[in-house]
């Protein structure tokens, strides 16, 4: 039995605690694996990492947004539904972060909720789902994506437009997907995203066109609009790895 170590960093095990969780998992793999199984396995120990990864979180994953949903929103996500029926993007290098979107839900609703909990505003007087004419994926069905786990955008997309990244073939983010990783990312830490640059949802479109972005400044959260060519070296999309 893993043993809790108060001395041990949050979020970490021991060197103890690694040892014998590891003993666990080599006493856990089959014995009567085929050779070209383990062949496959041996020859690709990075490609092995990863599927270990990928099957040792995403319980505690879908966990955590189980529990996120059903604390802010009083949405409840059946978790053996999420495990079994909603594809998860495969995974890529560096693309740690995996954001569940659900059935249903709206810019508005994830705003009011942000707004209960921090500074936040929009520039705009109509409602969210008004201004926003198109986004790429659609809250009809519950999905997942993934994007870098990080507090600002994307480094490699500075100096990259909305429309460059459609150019380039660049899968951005969408204002829902955003406000849900702000709330999110809010809640494990009581930070903000982007306290220096400024997210382009380039998978979000107004009906004038215009691109909505998202920034944390003195005054609190910002929804805001860009223009599709608009650059700069703070303005960056966040790439997105979807189904």
């Amino acid at each position: 039995m893993i043993m809790k170590n108060d001395n041990a960093q949050q979020g970490r095990m021991t060197l103890r605690q690694q040892r014998e969780f590891h003993s666990i998992v080599l006493t856990a793999l089959p014995v009567d694996m085929p050779w070209e199984v383990v062949n496959k396995w041996l020859k690709h120990p990075k490609k092995l990492a990863e599927a270990l990864s990928i099957t040792l979180m995403s319980g505690q994953c879908s966990l955590d947004w189980q529990i996120f949903y059903q604390k802010y929103f009083s949405i409840s996500i059946n978790l053996s539904q999420v495990q079994s029926q909603i594809q998860t993007p495969s995974y890529q290098e560096g693309f740690d972060r995996v954001i569940i979107v659900p059935k249903g839900i709206t810019e508005d609703r994830v705003f009011q909720v942000c707004s209960e909990k921090f500074k936040i505003r929009k520039r705009t007087n109509q409602e969210l789902s008004e201004v926003i004419d198109h986004n790429d994926r659609m809250s009809t069905e519950t999905y997942a994506i993934r994007v870098r786990d990080c507090q600002e955008a994307d480094k490699e997309n500075k100096n990259i437009s909305a429309e460059q990244a459609k150019e380039k073939d660049i899968n951005g983010i969408t204002l829902l997907e955003r406000l849900i990783y702000e709330l999110k990312y809010w809640d494990e830490t009581e930070k903000h995203l982007d306290m220096a640059n400024l997210t382009i949802c380039s998978d979000s479109r107004c009906s004038d066109g215009a691109v909505p972005g998202v920034c944390c400044r003195g005054d609190g959260v910002c929804v805001r609009w860009c223009t599709p060519r608009g650059v700069g070296s703070d303005w960056r999309v966040r790439t997105v790895v979807s189904c």
